[in-house]
């Protein structure tokens, strides 16, 4: 199981940095926090492009995370443009990160909309706090 996990946290930094490199994204900072948080969702400036005409049928954004937490933390994405939709992202189990490795994907289907810039919010919650960051969703032609 160990090296499954290892495998998996791999992949998903490889993914991630294959993202932040073709979306020529820097990290842009953390989610506001309160005092007592011990975890911190990272804000990376995720940013996609889809087409008016037909949207993106299924893609997902990334769950950097920093700090420790001893409860599972929920994640997930809310205002997407209307007739987009999420299953969620999967659920990060007690631990503890340091260096802001992707712990989780949310995914996202998002529907064909006019051409425009949305800015949905990437969630993490504890059950008793829940942390944002802005993802931006922009349709135009030719992306």
């Amino acid at each position: 199981m160990r090296s499954t996990e290892r495998i998996l946290r791999l992949l998903l930094g490889v993914a991630a940095g294959l993202v932040l490199a073709l979306a020529g994204a820097l990290p842009a900072g953390a989610a506001t926090k309160t005092a007592s948080s011990t975890w911190t969702l990272l804000d990376i400036g995720q940013r996609i492009c889809v087409s008016p005409q037909y949207g993106h049928p299924g893609t997902y954004f990334l769950v950097p995370m920093s700090g420790s937490w001893t409860t599972t933390l929920s994640t997930g994405i809310k205002n997407l443009p209307p007739g987009s939709t999420s299953v969620g992202g999967n659920p990060i189990l007690p631990g503890s990160n340091h260096d802001g490795t992707i712990l989780a994907l949310v995914q996202v289907t998002v529907a064909p909309a006019p051409v425009g810039v949305y800015t949905p919010d990437l969630w993490v919650s504890d059950g008793t706090e829940t942390q944002t960051v802005p993802v931006t969703i922009e349709f135009r032609q030719g992306c």
